[in-house]
């Protein structure tokens, strides 16, 4: 599902319960790549938020879940109502902001295998140990070919890190992929924890993802 597309007028908010979008940029040669990721620890559509009606990159549905569909005009207006609506949309604003922007390096300067391991680690955040995802969505999350995601799966996977079996992935030892991700993990899920405390959508390692939000 598209939630809205490049230069498209964002008419409405999403605020998930369950599942993950992606944000994603697509190139003029049709390359596309995913710079953000939003759970129930946010909303989507975050140009609203900033007195804006549109972004250059595109939103889908990346893992299947719930959520709520709010009209842009009336959350507009909660904000200027409620000072504490808006301080805490701002926060989470910042702090995704911060995930584009530490994505973007980590694309450039990575290897698959942090790469994968950290985009990994953020869907457990969101939506647990076990969800959808095929090999081919994956390649393109991460902006890659899928022989190079093939082959960083099975790495994973003979390593006790995770299972996976027809589109379907299982992790298996968190703190172990969190070893092999790269730092932006980390990074990312501190600012997180630091502006949106209680519903950051990060528990500690071995607690319940996707628990807050």
């Amino acid at each position: 599902m598209t939630l809205f597309r490049p230069d498209e007028d964002i008419a409405h908010v999403y605020f998930i319960e369950q599942g993950c979008a992606s944000l994603l940029n697509i190139l003029p040669d049709g390359d596309t790549v995913e710079v953000g990721t939003v759970g129930n620890e946010g909303l989507v559509g975050t140009p609203v938020l900033l007195e804006a009606d549109r972004m250059p990159c595109q939103c889908d549905i990346q893992i299947p879940g719930n959520g709520w569909r709010m009209s842009a005009a009336p959350l507009r207006a909660a904000m200027h109502r409620s000072q504490t609506l808006r301080s805490k949309l701002l926060r989470f604003t910042q702090a995704h902001f911060s995930q584009v922007a530490q994505s973007a390096a980590c694309n450039r300067l990575h290897t698959i295998e942090e790469r994968c391991a950290r985009w990994l680690l953020m869907c457990r955040d969101r939506v647990g140990d076990e969800f959808p995802l095929t090999q081919e969505y994956l390649a393109v999350m991460l902006g890659v070919r899928r022989a190079g995601v093939t082959v960083t799966a099975r790495l994973l996977q003979s390593a006790g890190l995770i299972t996976y079996s027809r589109g379907h992935i299982r992790i298996l030892d968190p703190a172990g992929l969190e070893e092999v991700a790269c730092d932006c993990y980390r990074i990312t899920r501190d600012e997180f924890r630091r502006l949106i405390p209680g519903g950051e959508g990060y528990p500690a390692l071995g607690g319940k993802p996707g628990s807050s939000g």
